[in-house]
């Protein structure tokens, strides 16, 4: 983030240890969410319905807590980190 000039608004401690609710509050605000693991990623488009289950259980890892590094920008949430996708997105 530092290359490309980008600074956070707000930044929460992994301490903080946000759950399942938290993750569905900030996919609610989002028009768009990408998910990385590793070299997969996925794209949801959040319409109308709301986020799915599967959306969520995207941004989850295995211990039910938040992925990191989880970012917000305007109407998208990137979880998880992909440089290709953070050059995409946020330039």
């Amino acid at each position: 983030m530092e290359a490309q000039n980008i600074k956070p608004a707000e930044i929460v401690k992994a301490s903080a240890k946000l759950g399942r609710d938290d993750a569905t509050q900030i996919a609610e605000q989002a028009k768009k969410m990408i998910v990385a693991k590793g070299k997969k990623i996925r794209t949801f488009e959040i319409g109308k319905e709301g986020v799915t289950e599967d959306a969520v259980d995207a941004m989850l890892g295995p211990t039910g807590n938040l992925r990191a590094p989880c970012i917000r920008s305007k109407k998208l949430v990137l979880v998880g980190f992909n440089e290709d996708v953070y050059l995409e997105e946020l330039s």
